[in-house]
This record gives C-alpha cells, sequence and structure tokens, in this order.
C-alpha cells in the first residue's frame, strides 16, 4: 500500500502551484500533491549519487518503457521507431504547430479546452478556430458536424485533440476517433493528439489511444505521451511523440532538432523509465485514491451546495464544475473565492466555449486538504450569495 493521506509540506519548494499566501490552498494547476511513486525516487537517487551529469542518450530501456506500457496498460502496440524524445507534450505541440503548418493555416481547437493549445497556435501566428463541445444533461460530446465543417475549410491544416479531455474529463470513444481520423485523412488535416492524462481513468475505465483507433488515425496523427501527470513528473520535463506515419515523423524529428526540444537529460529519461517500467502498482491505487477523492467531492456539493454542479467526467484528477446558477463570469467568481476563503481554483472563462460559467478544482490531495478546499468552497458559495 503507498501512502496518499500525508501531507507533504510543498512551500518553499519552488512549487509553481503553492507560491501562495501562507493562508490560501491551492487547487488550480494540474499538479498533484502526492509524492511519486518511490520506485522513481530511489532510481533518481541512484544516478545522482553518480554525481557526474553531461550528456545523456536515449537507451533502450526508455524506448522499452513507453512500448511496454502501452503494449501493458492500453492494448497498444508501438514500434520502437515511431517514437521520439520530447521535453513534453506541450513543447511538442508547439512544434508539430510552426513546423506542420504554415503562417496563416487554421488549427481547430475544442472548447472549452486546455488554454496551451490556445497559445501554442496563437504564438507561432496561425489562426485558431474553435469548435464548441456539446453540454447536455450534464455531459459533453462533440458535434461532429461542426467539426467537420471546420476540417473542410482549406484554410484548415491540423486539429489539436485532447485525450482523455482536458478540462471536461471525457474519455473518447473509439468511434468519435475514428470518424476524426476519417475526416482528418478527407480534408487532409494533421491530427495532435495530448494524451497525458491518459492513465488516470476512473477504475474499471480505459482510454483508447488514438492512433491505435484505425488506420486512418495511425496516418494523420501525432500522439504525445509522458509520465508528467499520472507520475507527478512535470518537473522532469520528458516525454515523447508517438508518430506510426514515417513522413510526418521526419518532419517531426527535424522541428524538435530546430527547436531544440530533442534532447533526454539525465534525470528525465531515468525517471520516465523507471516510472513505466516499475509504476503498474502505484497508478492503480493512485487512480482508486483519486476517484475516491472525486466521488466524496460530488457528494459532499451535491449535498452542500446544490448551486454547483459537478460534470460527471471519467478521467483526470481535474474536476469542472457548473456555476452557472450563480453568475456568467466564473473567473469573477474565482477570485472571489480566493480574496474570501483563500481557495485558489481556476476560472474557466480561459478555456473558451462555454467555460464562463465553469470552474476546475483539482482534486489529486490528500483527502484533509480535499476537505479543506471543499469547506472553503461551501463558505465562499454563502458568501458571493450574501455579498448585496
Amino acid at each position: 500500500m503507498y501512502d496518499f493521506d500525508t501531507v507533504r509540506p510543498r512551500r518553499g519548494t519552488d512549487s509553481v502551484k503553492w507560491n501562495v499566501k501562507d493562508s490560501e490552498l491551492p487547487m488550480w494547476i494540474a499538479d498533484m500533491d502526492f509524492p511519486a511513486a518511490p520506485e522513481i525516487v530511489q532510481a533518481l537517487k541512484e544516478r545522482a549519487e553518480n554525481g557526474i551529469f553531461g550528456y545523456t542518450r536515449l537507451t533502450d530501456e526508455w524506448y522499452g518503457a513507453y512500448i511496454g506500457w502501452w503494449e501493458r496498460r492500453h492494448g497498444f502496440h508501438i514500434e520502437k521507431d515511431w517514437l521520439l524524445c520530447c521535453t513534453g507534450a506541450v513543447p511538442g505541440t508547439a512544434s508539430a504547430v510552426r513546423h506542420l503548418t504554415a503562417p496563416g493555416d487554421r488549427v481547430v481547437v475544442h472548447t472549452p479546452g486546455y488554454g496551451m493549445f490556445f497559445s501554442s497556435v496563437k504564438n507561432n501566428g496561425r489562426e485558431l478556430i474553435e469548435s464548441g463541445l456539446i453540454y447536455r444533461d450534464g455531459a459533453y460530446s462533440m458535434d461532429m458536424a461542426d467539426l467537420e465543417a471546420r476540417f473542410a475549410d482549406e484554410r484548415t491544416t491540423m486539429y489539436v485533440h485532447c485525450n482523455p479531455h482536458n478540462p471536461t474529463g471525457v474519455i473518447w470513444s473509439a468511434d468519435t476517433m475514428a470518424e476524426i481520423g476519417r475526416l482528418a485523412k478527407k480534408y487532409g488535416v494533421i491530427v495532435v493528439s495530448d494524451e497525458v492524462h491518459c492513465d488516470i481513468t476512473a477504475p474499471g475505465r480505459e482510454y483508447i489511444p488514438f492512433a491505435s483507433v484505425s488506420d486512418e488515425c495511425r496516418e494523420v496523427s501525432v500522439s504525445c505521451y509522458g509520465p508528467s501527470k499520472t507520475f507527478n513528473l512535470a518537473g522532469l520535463k520528458t516525454g515523447a511523440l508517438c508518430i506510426p506515419n514515417p513522413e510526418l515523423r521526419e518532419k517531426m524529428s527535424r522541428a524538435l532538432r530546430v527547436d531544440g526540444l530533442n534532447e533526454a537529460a539525465s534525470f528525465s529519461s531515468v525517471g520516465a523509465a523507471a516510472a513505466f517500467n516499475n509504476g503498474d502498482r502505484w497508478v492503480d491505487e493512485l487512480r482508486r485514491y483519486v476517484f475516491g477523492n472525486r466521488a466524496f467531492a460530488e457528494k459532499f456539493i451535491a449535498e452542500n451546495v446544490p448551486e454547483l454542479r459537478t460534470v460527471k467526467g471519467d478521467a483526470t484528477y481535474l474536476m469542472w464544475i457548473d456555476v452557472r446558477a450563480l453568475t456568467d463570469d466564473s473567473n469573477e467568481f474565482c477570485a472571489f473565492l480566493r480574496e474570501k476563503t483563500g481557495l485558489y481554483v481556476s476560472g474557466g472563462n480561459g478555456y473558451g466555449g462555454d467555460g464562463v460559467r465553469f470552474l476546475r478544482l483539482n482534486a489529486a490531495c490528500p483527502r484533509v486538504l480535499l476537505e479543506d478546499g471543499l469547506e472553503r468552497l461551501k463558505n465562499g458559495v454563502q458568501a458571493w450569495k450574501a455579498r448585496k
């Protein structure tokens, strides 16, 4: 049994998440308040004891770790030459936008969606095109007719897919992704699929790798993998791109070299290999704990904060919470929460689409912190309602 209950102090560790006032409780950025699996920590300690940290090559162990994990956990066989080392999903996505599209091209992103997708498009001089997800009866789905209309525009050359979806927690079905692959092939659109949240799913529910769904999906896709979310290793700056199509792979290999994103580092390669080779039991226990937290939060909100509605999600530790009964500006509401209660959560305005009526809460923390956060949320809602 691994310990997910003990609160580990993170103030004073240069943590982005915990760079807040002593009175504040941060539950915003996608960063878990659990230490890495001891198997990973031990591997990093052993590497550190050598004391020399020069240029690092990728080993067969690194390749084997990715291949083994996706085969074992997700039933997807990856060939070694499909994998390219990258410093992470976000820089990999930005590099794909920069080198696989041309200035002025249109890139489609679903909204609400992860804000870094938007900046990856806009900062590279491409035009961001939103395709709104459909929100009905407390759940999200894709508007395939709208997506096809976006793809059919000859100026559209890329689509950024998020699988499972951040922030809604949807696990996309094989049928949905097969249709995306068909449309992408038909209209000549490259699919960049961010799959870094793939392992944190409800027990009994599994994600499906986009590239595994069909020949069309394999041919059009650049998939972003890595241990950063699953094992809380974002600080190691490590990931991989999986690209079965040799032409796309050669273009991205060149792109990563040009952008300086293709080199492994001493701790990044060791940490990733240790995670994927030895982390199965830790992840299984983490999933049970996180979704126990999510169930606890859903029950608490339903019973104590009925003005809010949680979106049912089968993946990620990020809860997407409907606040439209209180406000049409979630950023304003979240700023109020932080000022009045010290609870720091993410307002949904920056996620596009209907995000202005939602907030995002990170439930990947010891239960005692979650209980504290939910009490602050309840008190904040009461204060919001009483403010006039």
